[in-house]
């Protein structure tokens, strides 16, 4: 076999994935194979764990048109499994390389690790209902969300080797214009801190509360689907929850979030996860590790004053 092989389009989310692909690396005693695309960061990709960087140049600017050519090497080489990022474009990417393959595919695992010798997968199911565990078959494809790892620590003694190889690819779009879309707010998927507003509250003036909670707290303000697609109080991507946004803060505080099952999909890797409502069965505080029954009304200004003094 040749190895683990991992990719992303974004460098950041593959320096992430070298973490979990240089662990998996030394357990099996296998080689760590990056690939590159477009933008030659070998060596940095070598300091921060990979033995090998193949980096592919060709005339294309869209990540998406070097799925063939990247699953010809892979089909030619035959890694143990390959690691590509789960952002948008790495999930397309995914499901063409395991077409051309015809692999077996792992959507947003949670983790991958070394079982017996066989390489195994957990993932969400129903809504995080369930977690699935499945042993890969080899060449599978695993897709893994980014920050589901910390980014891999360069090293200045790594050495490896660098191959590059040119390829032509058949550009079926043609891009014409590429407007940026303008976010209202911060990205709340890179916050280290994160109040979330829910039914709770009673009307759209009343987040000056949470306002002024996160301005003392230095956190992002993200909210349930109801508050953003429902009432408008905020902008669709600060909505947290399976169909929106997955936040992986070192601090959550909940307000007057009842915590369904869609919600909390998108807030279950949080260090910390602080729950306030009036409903002390609200399934959130299954999900918190400190849990404030009471009116929100009555407790954010006391903690905002407390975290003032």
């Amino acid at each position: 076999m040749a190895g683990i092989w991992v990719y992303s389009e974004d460098n950041i989310v593959e320096q992430q994935l070298l973490t979990i692909g240089r662990s998996l690396a030394d357990s099996l005693e296998e080689p760590l194979v990056a690939i590159n695309i477009m933008e030659d960061n070998s060596l940095d990709l070598i300091l921060r764990g990979a033995d090998r960087v193949i980096v592919i140049e060709g005339n294309s600017v869209l990540p998406e048109s070097y799925a063939k050519p990247i699953a010809e090497i892979a089909g030619k080489e035959r890694p143990t499994t390959f690691l590509i990022g789960g952002t948008l474009r790495g999930k397309e990417v995914a499901a063409k390389i395991a077409a051309y393959l015809s692999v077996g595919l792992v959507n947003s695992a949670l983790s991958i690790k070394v079982i017996d010798g066989n390489l195994e997968t957990e993932r969400i199911m129903y809504g995080g209902l369930a977690i699935c565990t499945e042993i890969l078959a080899p060449v599978s494809i695993v897709t893994i969300e980014p920050r589901t790892y910390d980014a891999a620590q360069g090293d200045p003694s790594r050495t490896g080797k660098t191959e590059k190889i040119t390829v032509e690819v058949e550009e079926i779009v043609k891009v014409g214009n590429v407007c940026p879309i303008i976010k209202q707010g911060a990205d709340i998927t890179t916050a280290e801190k994160i109040i979330c507003v829910g039914r709770g509250l009673a009307k759209q003036a009343d987040m000056k509360l949470a306002q002024d909670l996160a301005d003392k707290l230095g956190a992002e303000i993200g909210c349930t689907r109801s508050v953003a697609e429902d009432y408008h109080w905020l902008p669709n991507e600060t909505y947290i929850g399976l169909s929106g946004q997955k936040v992986k803060p070192q601090l959550y505080i909940s307000m007057g979030v009842s915590g369904q099952v869609q919600h909390t999909a998108g807030i279950r890797d949080s260090k910390i996860i602080v729950a306030i409502d009036t409903n002390e069965n609200a399934p959130i505080f299954s999900a918190a590790d400190y849990g404030i029954v009471g009116d929100l009304y009555d407790i954010v200004p006391l903690l905002t004053e407390k975290i003032v003094k």
